[in-house]
């Protein structure tokens, strides 16, 4: 595996530079284009690891996975009343489909989605931004995860989109919080820096029906897990989530910090980190990545598993 993931990091390495980091959030504008890495742990908790697997970045969007497991281990089906599970096929910061549909999002994968969810996490928890840092903690087995605080107010200063959003869906009774305090919260854990090592472990458990490798600690029942795992798989990479499932045929979530993690179920999970984007938001090396990888192990769930 280790020898594969070198090699496949070495043929991809000349797409580096294409792509465009996410300037739109200005923190993210200076991040260096040129960083590759990826990292795989297996159900045995075996790790397999190359390029920059060390280096921590900021993970966006794929906080969304923890704040959805955050609000079904305490609300259960319950969250379904505000949001649907349905591919969207929207931006991912669209307003268009959400004025059409009531305030109800499609999924909790796409901003007002998250928001939504964010929302719930914030009527339960009496510090959310620390519930979910410890919570990333505890799954990466990591203690010294943080928000980037530079990251974090940037996204704040920045978020019309997000306040709209929330604002449109609090106009049809779908959000019940103060405005601001929950996109406070939304935007430290977006701004939260792990490694692709870090993300590969704390989504783990996605891999082995709920159970966290390092601990044993039960995060979601097997059910669940197959339920965060079909989400992933249609909703997951904003409104490429079609293509990727052609590509790379796993269950994955992205972020625009140019990470990606996919799971291999029962089998493996796996983070591949390279911040420039394509147009849809996601890591354009990152897939190249996947795609090469999935292709040689077989590892689609579209079809038989072969391990290495």
């Amino acid at each position: 595996m280790q020898a594969l993931l070198e090699s496949i990091l070495d043929e991809v390495r000349p797409l580096l530079g294409q792509g465009k980091v996410a300037d739109y959030i200005p923190a993210l504008a200076t991040v260096d284009p040129h960083q590759l890495g990826v990292a795989v742990i297996g159900t045995d908790g075996s790790l397999s690891q190359a390029g920059d697997a060390d280096v921590p970045f900021s993970i966006q969007s794929i906080s969304k996975v923890f704040s959805l497991v955050q609000a079904i281990t305490h609300q259960g089906e319950a969250i379904w009343d505000r949001l649907g599970h349905e591919p969207s096929g929207q931006a991912f910061n669209s307003l268009v489909q959400l004025e059409f549909e009531q305030g109800r999002p499609r999924n909790p994968f796409i901003n007002a989605g998250a928001l939504v969810i964010a929302d719930i996490n914030e009527s339960r928890y009496a510090a959310p931004v620390l519930s979910m840092r410890d919570m990333v903690r505890k799954l990466t087995d990591n203690p010294h995860i943080i928000a980037d605080m530079v990251v974090a107010d940037s996204e704040y200063q920045h978020r019309s989109r997000n306040a709209a959003a929330a604002y449109l869906m609090q106009s049809f009774g779908n959000f019940h919080n103060d405005v601001d305090t929950v996109l406070k919260s939304y935007f430290h854990h977006c701004a939260l820096a792990a490694s692709c090592v870090d993300l590969a472990r704390a989504f783990s458990f996605l891999a082995n029906q709920g159970r966290c490798l390092h601990s044993g600690n039960v995060i979601l029942s097997p059910r669940q897990t197959q339920q965060v795992n079909a989400i992933m798989a249609t909703s997951g990479l904003y409104d490429e989530a079609g293509n990727f499932a052609y590509r790379v045929g796993l269950p994955g979530k992205s972020g625009v910090g140019g990470g990606i993690v996919a799971i291999v179920p029962g089998r493996y999970s796996l983070c591949v980190w390279s911040p420039a984007l394509n147009p849809s938001g996601n890591s354009l090396v990152g897939m190249q990545v996947l795609e090469k990888l999935t292709e040689r192990l077989g590892w689609s769930v579209f079809a038989p598993v072969v391990c290495p």
